[in-house]
């Protein structure tokens, strides 16, 4: 997936490409994004260095909905790391995202 792929770069072109302008991420409990501008400032967390390690588990598509389900693991600054499960729940509008739900428990 283009999208987890620039994530693992931070890629911010190739991530933003495959948003629509006004996509919306929210992440329960976290937070609440709107727009391609407050996605851009997520990419690269202040509170982490470098880029994430992804491993996705399953896909699932349907329709315009697409799960993805795996592992995420990325340095913090504070010299600890993150290792977390997580489920993505992409939708699509005229094949790019525009609402993203992000649930997220670590390991």
């Amino acid at each position: 997936m283009t999208y987890m792929k620039g994530f693992e770069k931070s890629d911010h072109e190739t991530i933003l490409s495959c948003l629509a302008d006004d996509v919306t991420w929210y992440m329960p409990g976290m937070f609440h994004l709107s727009g391609k501008k407050e996605f851009d400032n997520e990419i690269q967390n202040e509170n982490f260095v470098g880029s994430p390690v992804i491993e996705i588990s399953r896909l699932t598509e349907e329709n315009d909905v697409v799960v993805a389900e795996g592992n995420v693991k990325s340095q913090m600054k504070s010299g600890e790391f993150l290792n977390a499960m997580f489920c993505d729940v992409f939708e699509f509008e005229n094949g790019i995202i525009k609402q993203l739900t992000t649930y997220q428990v670590e390991k």
